[in-house]
């Protein structure tokens, strides 16, 4: 008989789990995984742009780059909610108890207190806003002594909100005819490319003639305004747009621009901000609107605020203040003198006005004391552009 060979069996293939197979909690962790690397991988040109902003030289607290970072990255009306809602919490009640005294500013009065601006140069005090008036309310007073004929630098403090009777702005006035106002761009800002952004701080050679030193404007990325420098344009100027301008011959004038992206020959340099605050001595019309004054935080809101302005003369005018409104620097500036105005800069980490005792930029004082930065600020270099004073 022949003998017969029992078929092979085919060797079994593993089965593939199917997705139906595989428990829950394993699926759940698999997708977590998924998800994680993901938004590992959305994050990473975060972390980089974070990192690289946090290890850069720079003079602004880490907290306060923080909360730039973020507005630049996508949470600016975040930013801006959060603090539109704590200056709201923190605004002064309106009424109440006046003050009793100013802050102590300048060296000593000038001798025609009260005077009308004569021909060697003094400027006209300002009227109060408020009574009875305050001792030495509106008296302008040199940042310091020492000079051959009058000073060129004057400054003071007036109560200027009428409903709020504990409120200060201080004022500078600068003689345009005895002083140099020189542009410096900062680390950071204005953020264009220039052949050089030179010092960023007073230069030490500089330092004897040095007056003061006062904050510019708002990064370009939020006012939409130009910049001109040592004659060139380096950010599209824009018609109308509240200037100040600095002049080959060391004149210096806040104009609505009317130039288009002309550079006159007269030119030096310029910075915009907004539209002008004041013109031909009165209110601009929409000084009331919100949304007009503030790239993060509109006119209704209390803050710190600076801004400039020039008299009929000619001369610079400089107000900066806590719980202003752009309203209130502006009635500031027309009771000083001005006709023309813009705002500069806001929030108290950016405002400074700083005047120096003594030549070499010794004896630094800010303008108010409860002003965050340290007076020598610009002393150092800086992140962002501002103006130095400097008697000629």
């Amino acid at each position: 008989m022949g003998s017969t060979t029992p078929p092979r069996e085919r060797p079994r293939r593993a089965r593939t789990p199917r997705a139906r197979d595989v428990p829950a909690t394993s699926r759940g962790v698999r997708l977590r995984r998924i998800a994680a690397g993901a938004a590992i991988l959305v994050l990473i040109p975060a972390f980089v742009s974070f990192a690289s902003m946090a290890t850069r030289p720079s003079n602004t607290a880490l907290g306060i780059r923080t909360v730039e970072w973020l507005r630049e990255n996508g949470a600016g009306e975040i930013v801006a909610d959060v603090e539109s809602v704590y200056y709201s919490l923190t605004a002064p009640s309106k009424g109440g108890p006046a003050l009793r005294a100013l802050p102590s500013v300048g060296f000593a009065a000038h001798p025609n207190a009260g005077a009308a601006r004569s021909d060697i140069g003094r400027p006209p005090d300002v009227r109060p806003m408020l009574h009875p008036a305050l001792r030495g309310e509106g008296v302008w007073r040199a940042t310091r002594p020492g000079f051959q004929g009058p000073p060129p630098v004057f400054i003071t403090t007036i109560r200027d909100q009428p409903e709020y009777p504990r409120v200060v702005a201080g004022l500078a006035w600068i003689d345009p005819h005895r002083t140099s106002v020189v542009l410096y761009p900062g680390r950071e800002e204005p953020a264009v490319e220039l052949p050089s952004r030179g010092p960023l701080e007073v230069p030490d050679a500089l330092r004897p003639r040095l007056l003061a030193t006062f904050n510019s404007a708002f990064k370009l990325t939020d006012s939409g305004g130009g910049f001109i420098y040592h004659g060139h344009e380096y950010a599209p100027m824009r018609d109308g747009g509240a200037t100040f301008v600095g002049y080959r011959n060391g004149a210096v004038n806040v104009v609505a621009w009317d130039h288009g992206s002309a550079v006159p020959h007269d030119v030096w340099y310029a910075r915009q901000n907004l539209d002008l605050t004041v013109n031909q001595g009165r209110l601009a019309p929409n000084i009331e609107n919100s949304s007009a004054w503030g790239a993060t935080i509109g006119n209704a809101v209390l803050t710190w605020r600076s801004a400039a302005g020039i008299t009929a003369h000619g001369d610079l005018l400089y107000a900066a203040g806590e719980d202003q409104s752009a309203g209130s620097l502006a009635r500031a500036l027309i009771r000083a003198g001005a006709v023309r105005a813009m705002s500069l800069d806001i929030n108290p980490y950016w405002t400074s006005f700083i005047s120096y005792g003594s030549p070499g930029a010794r004896a630094p004082r800010n303008l108010l004391p409860n002003m965050e930065r340290s007076p020598y600020r610009y002393l150092e270099p800086d992140d962002r552009d501002f103006f130095a004073v400097y008697e000629r």
